[in-house]
């Protein structure tokens, strides 16, 4: 646990939420952020999606949390203050911060664009930043970060819209890309139909790809299609129906994080096929060889993206009018909102109104 006063490690005071230990238990918590360098941009927090990764670090699941924690790492909000020596923004722009706010910046993924995957990178809470403080999220008043780890928001897309974007959007975004899955008239599946899962719905509709939803619920399914605009729906356990969509799929966004079967999923796939998994289980997946070697098929991982696919893929929301469905809630509303995530009572992504609420909690 954290023996540091964080209130005394930087000069500028902030306010937010922090969970003290395992429980989970998100309360009021004074700390600070630091002063404003020459190449940072300071911005007042106005919302901030909730993402299933900061259930896992509230609770410790994932073994790596240090406490108090403050999360979250899908940040909306406005610029109050820019270094000397930054270029891209101004006060008053509409900014973003997502997964992460440090890389190396000299290692061959940071040279390619792909800070996500630079071994040293530093995760926007809960991590130690390079002045061997404690990286602190955007369940909080404001936030500081080096303006290349800061997306710029365009002006039609809502702030609170914006915020998930920048975790589970690029999440979906950057696989759909890179795997070349988002060419007009491919046959798109996507596993699970969540946070993650409705973004994948709805960038590959704006890519143009026909989309089959996969999931184990069929109550799901009206949804998926009338209002998602997903083209097909399987109910994964039917086993009849998944048996005639063999070899029907060109690509697969897999976003589950429990312990599932891969077995059926290799089997949607054609010759070539490309089985993407974004979801995280805790446990290892049995992994089915044979049916590999006999498409041809690829199994492949993938995590966000990097800061300049980061934008492009904000800027291709904003102009397609791609945005995550959301139920924004009060500051004082965020525990219960940590229960109903981990029964997935969500649809899709919880958004906290901190502009609003922050101040009145305290």
């Amino acid at each position: 646990m954290a023996t540091t006063q964080p209130e005394f490690e930087h000069p500028n005071k902030a306010f937010g939420l922090a969970a003290r230990d395992s429980s989970g238990l998100l309360s009021s918590f004074n700390f600070s952020r630091r002063e404003t360098g020459e190449k940072d941009v300071a911005f007042r927090v106005l919302y901030c999606g909730i993402c299933h990764s900061d259930l896992h670090m509230v609770k410790n699941e994932w073994g790596v949390s240090t406490y108090p924690l403050v999360p979250g790492h899908e940040i909306a909000g406005i610029v109050t203050e820019v270094g000397s020596k930054v270029e891209k923004f101004k006060v008053g722009d509409r900014v973003g911060v997502g997964c992460m706010v440090d890389s190396c910046r000299t290692c061959q993924n940071c040279e390619d664009n792909l800070e996500n995957y630079c071994p040293t990178k530093t995760l926007t809470y809960g991590e130690k930043y390079s002045d061997g403080t404690i990286t602190y999220g955007g369940y909080s008043d404001s936030m500081v970060a080096d303006e290349h780890f800061v997306v710029r928001i365009p002006d039609g897309l809502p702030l609170e819209a914006a915020a998930p974007l920048l975790c589970a959007g690029i999440t979906v975004y950057s696989p759909l890309k890179y795997f070349g899955l988002d060419k007009l008239g491919l046959r798109i599946g996507v596993v699970g139909l969540g946070g993650l899962g409705h973004m994948a719905v709805k960038f590959a509709k704006a890519f143009g790809v026909n989309v089959t939803v996969i999931s184990t619920s069929p109550n799901k399914e009206k949804e998926a299609i009338e209002h998602l605009g997903a083209d097909t729906f399987l109910i994964s356990r039917d086993q009849d129906k998944m048996q005639a969509a063999i070899g029907t799929l060109d690509g697969i966004i897999d976003t589950v994080s429990a312990v599932h079967p891969l077995l059926p999923l290799i089997g949607l796939l054609k010759s070539n096929g490309k089985l993407v998994m974004v979801g995280a289980p805790e446990k290892p997946l049995e992994l089915p060889v044979f049916p590999l070697i006999m498409g041809r098929k690829l199994i492949a991982g993938s995590a966000i993206g990097g800061m300049k696919e980061t934008q492009e893929m904000i800027d291709f929301a904003a102009k397609h009018n791609v945005k995550p469905d959301i139920e924004v809630i009060p500051v004082d509303y965020v525990n219960t909102a940590m229960e109903r995530l981990a029964k997935a009572d969500v649809k899709y992504r919880f958004v906290i109104d901190i502009g609003n609420t922050l101040k009145t909690s305290s």
